[in-house]
Formats: C-alpha cells, sequence, structure tokens
C-alpha cells in the first residue's frame, strides 16, 4: 500500500510540474525562430530603423504577452499579425527567453529634449494629472518584469514617441486597465517628444 501510495504521489508532482516546464522559455531554441524576426529586429534583437523596437534585453514576459497581444488582435499591427499567425504560446515563450538574455545597444538622447524629458519622466505633469514614470518603469528606466511594465531605457526615441502617440490615440489599447491610454492622452506632442528622448538616453541597472 505505501508502494502504491509512493507511486500515485511522484506521478500527480510529475503532472503538476509538467505545465510549469511548459510555462518556461528555451532561449536556444528562441534563436533559432528569431532568424525570420531578424529582418527589422536584428540578429540579436537590436533593431537598427528607429520605427521597430529594440527587444534585446526586453523581459521575457513582456516579449511573450505582446506576441500574444499580436495573435489574438488586442495589439494591431499588419505586419506582426502575419509573424505570430503561425506561432503557438510556448514559440513566444522561446522567443521572449531568447531576446532576454540579449544585451540591449545604448541609446542617446537629443541634449536639448532631456531636460525637459527627465522632469517628466522623474516628476510627471502634476498640472495636467500625468503621474511619474519611474512609478513604473524605475527610476533607471528597467521596468517592473512582476507586473509586465517594459525596460524603456535605451529605447529609440521615436519607437517609444510612436507608441505614446498610439495610446493616445486609442490606436494601441493593450495596456492593462487603460493605464498608459489615460496617461498619454494627457500630454502634448512636445512632451511626448521630450520624454521620449530622455528615456532613449537611459541606462538600465
Amino acid at each position: 500500500m505505501n508502494y502504491v501510495r509512493a507511486s500515485l504521489y511522484a506521478v500527480l508532482s510529475l503532472a503538476l510540474l509538467l505545465p510549469m516546464a511548459a510555462q518556461a522559455g528555451d532561449p536556444t531554441r528562441g534563436q533559432q525562430l528569431s532568424q525570420a524576426c531578424a529582418a527589422c529586429h536584428g540578429a540579436d534583437g537590436n533593431s537598427v530603423n528607429p520605427e521597430w523596437p529594440k527587444l534585446a534585453g526586453q523581459h521575457a514576459e513582456y516579449v511573450y504577452k505582446q506576441l500574444m497581444d499580436y495573435k489574438s488582435g488586442r495589439r494591431e499591427n499588419a505586419l506582426m499579425a502575419g509573424q505570430v499567425a503561425n506561432l503557438d504560446e510556448q514559440d513566444m515563450r522561446d522567443l521572449g527567453a531568447f531576446y532576454a538574455r540579449q544585451q540591449m545597444s545604448t541609446g542617446t538622447a537629443d541634449e536639448s529634449l532631456a531636460e525637459r524629458g527627465e522632469r517628466i519622466y522623474r516628476g510627471g505633469i502634476p498640472t495636467a494629472g500625468v503621474a511619474a514614470c519611474t512609478a513604473c518603469h524605475g527610476a533607471t528606466g528597467g521596468g517592473n518584469p512582476a507586473a509586465l511594465f517594459p525596460m524603456v531605457a535605451g529605447q529609440h526615441a521615436q519607437y517609444n514617441a510612436d507608441q505614446l502617440r498610439y495610446f493616445r490615440s486609442a490606436q494601441r489599447a493593450n495596456d492593462n486597465g487603460r493605464m498608459m491610454r489615460n496617461l498619454a492622452s494627457k500630454m502634448s506632442d512636445a512632451d511626448i517628444q521630450a520624454v521620449s528622448e530622455y528615456m532613449a538616453g537611459l541606462r538600465a541597472e
């Protein structure tokens, strides 16, 4: 009886562990899958075109969520919809694991805008009801992987500015609780450009 009970316990324990194993991303397999992404995002996730995001160093769970959102249509982009069409959830986790292990290239900020951008990033815009970006993305722009807040440090200023404008117009609407839409809706073009330039020059720690 004890042997049967022990065997049953072992089987049940293994069954409980299997879903956890499936959740883990395989960076080696992710690297293989990333070959289809390299044309836009670079072989190591550092895109050259400022309209396309750098994925290198981005949190694995955040990459996974965005890919899932593209596939479900929650985040709309015709090019990305085609890219994710044949990916399953494990593929997306593997890609996230690969990119998370890469090193993001350093970015530079337009110094003429960075001072205003720093004030917004660190102090928000109190008169407009815009909270400081540090609350979610951290003092150095490293983000918060547990809360699915992305790393913004070193990201192309143009890409970040584009995303803020998309949130402002609700063209992008895959933010939980409308957090980014609510903030961006209170920001001017000048605010968006300044804070995007500042984030591009940050170094995540």
